[in-house]
């Protein structure tokens, strides 16, 4: 069997610094050392390790030779493995498991990078998400986080933030223009279907609820095909939504708070970490 030199981590920290800032100067910044010192490292790595050339210089600027492209990617996922070894090793208490409530609204959004930065911090953990409008989410005893959206003043929780309802078609299509409006709400049951229909009454806009679901993505496939108008938050409009605004004749619409309910029975170290997680991630 052929023997190879192990690779340092550190060496591969700073290579990857390094290709991230396009400098040695901030790399050692980003490392905490000094830049000699980074350059000690990557002549290592190089001349001892590797053997060869990682880098080609322009001017003031570092750009990876095609073999430093392809030692990048192999670095990238030698320190995503290397991170979530020592994770595992070193805090074996992180095991167990956690039940998440939530509106499916932001599922989409937000549980994503929530849950793919918690995974990776904690691999070991398992991690249950249920999917229900608030009002069902508010009578549940066995979830152990509960995400959910409140009117302004209604709030229980812990904020984590607030936005606009606004309202939306697909690009390429006016639904808004017909008469009367056809519109893709939640069911009777959300505050928000009352908030729009309630500012379109008040301005005497002829509407007609023509689609309905407790699901986000149903109601947005049925925008995206042009049939229907909807109100959702404002961070949950893709690329291939419009907004629309007073100068197409909508009212604006009212602020909303998402806030995050700690079960006080079900409480651990766990439930306590993924919460500090969910917090950061609805700041983003």
């Amino acid at each position: 069997m052929a023997h190879y030199p192990s690779i340092d981590t550190e060496l591969l920290r700073s290579f990857v610094a390094i290709a991230d800032s396009g400098g040695f100067t901030r790399a050692a910044e980003a490392v905490n050392r000094t830049q000699s010192a980074v350059s000690m490292q990557m002549k290592r790595l190089e001349a001892d390790v590797v053997q060869r050339p990682l880098f080609e210089r322009d001017g003031r600027q570092v750009r990876l030779t095609p073999e430093g492209q392809i030692l990048l990617g192999y670095a990238r996922r030698i320190l995503k493995l290397h991170g979530e070894v020592l994770n595992t090793l070193r805090e074996p208490h992180m095991v167990g498991s956690v039940r998440i409530g939530t509106p499916d609204d932001y599922v989409m959004r937000f549980l994503p990078d929530i849950l793919s930065r918690f995974a990776q911090a904690y691999p070991l953990v398992q991690v249950e998400v249920h999917c229900e409008p608030t009002t069902l989410l508010l009578q549940r005893q066995d979830l152990d986080l509960t995400i959910v959206t409140r009117e302004p003043g209604k709030e229980i929780g812990q904020l984590l933030r607030q936005e606009r309802f606004v309202w939306a078609v697909a690009q390429g299509f006016s639904p808004h223009e017909q008469n009367p409006m056809p519109l893709a709400m939640f069911n009777v049951d959300c505050f928000c279907r009352a908030w729009a229909c309630n500012a379109l009454d008040a301005i005497e806009r002829p509407y007609r609820i023509a689609y309905t679901s407790p699901s986000l993505s149903a109601l947005f496939a049925v925008v995206r095909a042009g049939l229907a108008v909807t109100s959702q938050l404002h961070s949950l409009i893709t690329p291939d939504l419009r907004i629309l605004g007073e100068e197409e004749g909508f009212p604006l619409l009212p602020l909303t708070s998402i806030a995050l309910i700690r079960n006080a029975e079900r409480q651990s170290q766990v439930t306590d970490t993924l919460a500090e997680h969910i917090v950061e991630g609805f700041r983003l």
